[in-house]
C-alpha cells in the first residue's frame, strides 16, 4: 500500500513540477515579447525618425558631382552616408543609405567600397530597387574586370523581378560581359530574350545590331 502512495505522491510531484516549469517558459515568452515591442516602439522607432530627418541634405549632396565626397562623408553640421549607416543601423533610412553609398563608390571607381556598400542593403521587396541594387554589384564587377561575377549578379538582378525596366537593361549587360568572356551561346540567348519577351523596352529597340554580332562569331 506504501508503495502506491509512494508512486502517486511522485506522479503528482512530477506533474506539480512540470506545471511550474511551463508557467515559468510561459511567462519568460510574455517578457520577450513585450521586450521585443518595446524595442520596436521606444527604441527603434525614435531612431528611424531621426535618420530620416538626417537624410535630407545628404540626399541633396549626392545629386552633385562636386559635393559627392559631403555626401559620404557629411559636413560637419549634416551627417553624411556613411555615418547615418552606421549610427542608425536596423532602421530603413541606414538601409537606403547604403545603397547610396554602394553607388557613389562606383561613380568615384572605387569599386570594392561599392561593393562592400552594396552587399549590406537588405531587400526591401522593391520591384525597382532591389534588382537596381544587385545589378550595381555587376557594375562594380564588371568595371573591376571581373565578369563572372558581374555575369552572376546581372543574371540575378534580371530575374529578380520581371518588369519592362529593369530585366532588359541587366540582360543586355549581362550579354555584354558574356561577350567579354567569350561565351557567345550565352549571350545570344540574353539578347534574344530581350527581343522576344521585352518588344517594347529601350534595350529592344537597339539588339538587332549585339545580336547579329554574337550570332557571327559562332
Amino acid at each position: 500500500m506504501s508503495t502506491n502512495i509512494n508512486s502517486t505522491e511522485k506522479k503528482g510531484s512530477f506533474f506539480q513540477d512540470n506545471q511550474k516549469s511551463v508557467v515559468f517558459i510561459l511567462g519568460g515568452i510574455i517578457v520577450l515579447i513585450l521586450l521585443y515591442f518595446g524595442y520596436q516602439k521606444f527604441y527603434l522607432a525614435p531612431r528611424a525618425e531621426k535618420a530620416t530627418d538626417a537624410m535630407y541634405k545628404a540626399e541633396e549632396y549626392a545629386l552633385i558631382d562636386s559635393l559627392q565626397k559631403k555626401a559620404i562623408d557629411g559636413d560637419g553640421t549634416f551627417l553624411g552616408f556613411k555615418e547615418i549607416a552606421d549610427e542608425y543601423s536596423n532602421t530603413p533610412s541606414a538601409n537606403i543609405a547604403n545603397a547610396y553609398l554602394g553607388s557613389l563608390y562606383l561613380r568615384q571607381q572605387n569599386f570594392q567600397e561599392a561593393i562592400k556598400y552594396l552587399k549590406k542593403y537588405a531587400e526591401t521587396g522593391s520591384e525597382i530597387l532591389d534588382p537596381l541594387v544587385i545589378g550595381l554589384i555587376g557594375d562594380s564587377y564588371s568595371e573591376s574586370h571581373d565578369y563572372k561575377n558581374a555575369a552572376d549578379y546581372y543574371k540575378k538582378a534580371a530575374n529578380k523581378s520581371k518588369n519592362s525596366y529593369t530585366t532588359p537593361l541587366f540582360l543586355k549587360k549581362l550579354g555584354l560581359v558574356y561577350e567579354q568572356i567569350n561565351e557567345n551561346k550565352q549571350a545570344e540567348e540574353a539578347y534574344s530574350k530581350i527581343k522576344t519577351e521585352y518588344p517594347e523596352s529601350a534595350e529592344a529597340s537597339t539588339i538587332d545590331g549585339p545580336l547579329a554580332r554574337v550570332q557571327a562569331k559562332q
